[in-house]
């Protein structure tokens, strides 16, 4: 076999990537710029190195969507799964490993395969020629960005500073909240609900402004910067610039009546807005936050309507740069523009180690098919990998795309039982049972 598969980034993406490829015996060289080319992150050269926790979260794939991932990737002899098995420390339900032994042993395992090459060296441009991955991670080079906003468009390659808490839609108290969009616009019922609405009377408000004010927040690390977007401020830097700013902001209560009880006009009002096609998703508009996870929680289920609230994602500060991949990948995850150019892993916009990872799975595994003079398709929606493939590439609505965790919230969903919904143990099992079937089929390919 004459063609080989370049890899742009020695993380946990590219090194998975590289791994699924020689394993359909696909030749790949991996580029890596480190250690020649640092980053304020990482602390070492290893590949597969770990930059922010060492957990890949819950390890339960009957009951939690990550798990199932887990799961699905242990199903392709996943060199980062495998790896952290054999690294896993003692962290309850989650899988937590040890985290420089861990990649020491990715780099190891890479550099003692044979099909596998490694060059450290930076990439500065999107080839023409050639089967290509990029997996250059939130931390992209900036020489690597400018060539993919030269590629793609100036506004294309975003940089985010804050995000907003994602919740899920089934654990909203609707004798509480009401659907309607501000001042009813719209051409159709759908666009004049397409907002979910919690009001607050005043003293809730300034209850929850108190809250606000006095939760712990996230600190920048060594090597970033307190540099805000004005259409990205945190609530918190709204708060402190004034008592009344989020009143006047992103919880006006104008041009909206309260369904529940429609003669008292609220005080307050905050918007949810649905997140995703299946409406199962809604992000808290204009709530970016850096709270800290449990203050983020108990602040945020102050607002009434979110007592219960359950987080599909919460809000976090940090520097991290991805594409707009509803915009500029196809489900194969090509670059719709160059379709020799693949994208995986974070820069993509999924969150989270093993989603990264996964997305190098499924990424490797399709341009090597591809060399190889076929077309694998990518997995169903119904898998968490597919689940995260049918998000990223037109599933999520481009204009507000962020980076995002698996969840069954982007699944479609499990058929109703009669007298009413399935209890959440049984509707997450029945996920989980459904995605295994679809996954394995897909691996039979």
């Amino acid at each position: 076999m004459n063609q080989r598969l370049n890899i742009i980034g020695g993380g946990m993406a590219g090194c998975e990537a590289a791994w699924q490829a020689a394993q359909l015996g696909v030749p790949v060289t991996i580029h890596e710029m480190r250690p020649k080319v640092e980053t304020f992150a990482h602390q070492t050269g290893d590949l597969g190195e770990m930059v922010c926790s060492n957990s890949f979260r819950s390890d339960d794939d009957e009951q939690n969507a990550v798990g199932l991932v887990h799961w699905e990737m242990r199903a392709s002899n996943s060199l980062i799964m495998n790896t952290a098995d054999k690294h896993r420390i003692p962290a309850g339900g989650a899988l937590a490993v040890d985290r420089e032994p861990y990649a020491k042993s990715i780099t190891s395992a890479i550099q003692e395969n044979q099909l596998i090459d490694v060059s450290y060296t930076e990439i500065t441009n999107l080839p023409n020629d050639g089967q290509w991955i990029v997996a250059t991670g939130p931390l992209t080079s900036g020489a690597m960005a400018k060539a993919i906003q030269a590629e793609t468009g100036a506004e294309a390659l975003a940089f985010f500073d804050a995000i907003a808490p994602i919740i899920y839609a089934d654990s909203i108290d609707m004798t509480r909240a009401w659907m309607q969009s501000r001042y009813d616009k719209g051409d159709t019922e759908d666009e004049r609900t397409a907002y979910l609405n919690c009001p607050m009377s005043k003293v809730q408000y300034e209850a929850f402004i108190d809250a606000l004010l006095s939760a712990e927040k996230t600190e920048f690390k060594p090597g970033e910067t307190a540099g805000y977007f004005d259409g990205c401020l945190p609530i918190e830097v709204m708060a402190e610039r004034g008592r009344e700013t989020l009143r006047f902001g992103p919880m006006k209560p104008v041009g909206l009546t309260n369904a529940h009880d429609p003669k008292n006009k609220p005080y307050a009002v905050v918007q949810l807005r649905r997140d995703n096609a299946l409406g199962t998703l809604f992000n808290i508009v204009g709530f970016q936050t850096k709270m800290k996870y449990g203050a983020q929680k108990e602040v945020l289920r102050m607002i009434p309507g979110l007592e219960d609230a359950d987080f599909a994602r919460l809000g976090g500060i940090h520097r991290n740069s991805f594409i707009n991949s509803p915009t500029l990948l196809n489900d194969q995850m090509q670059l719709k523009s160059k379709t020799n150019i693949r994208f995986a892993g974070q820069i993509t916009g999924v969150e989270g180690y093993v989603e990264s990872a996964a997305m190098g799975m499924v990424a490797g595994r399709m341009a090597a098919t591809e060399i190889l003079g076929r077309k694998l398709p990518p997995p169903t929606a119904d898998t968490g990998c597919g689940a995260l493939i049918t998000h990223i590439t037109g599933g999520a609505d481009a204009k507000t795309f962020q980076p995002m965790n698996v969840n069954f919230g982007l699944f479609p969903p499990v058929d109703t039982v009669k007298g009413g919904r399935k209890r959440r143990q049984e509707r997450y099992k029945a996920y989980t049972d459904r995605a295994k079937v679809s996954f394995a089929e897909w691996l039979a390919l």
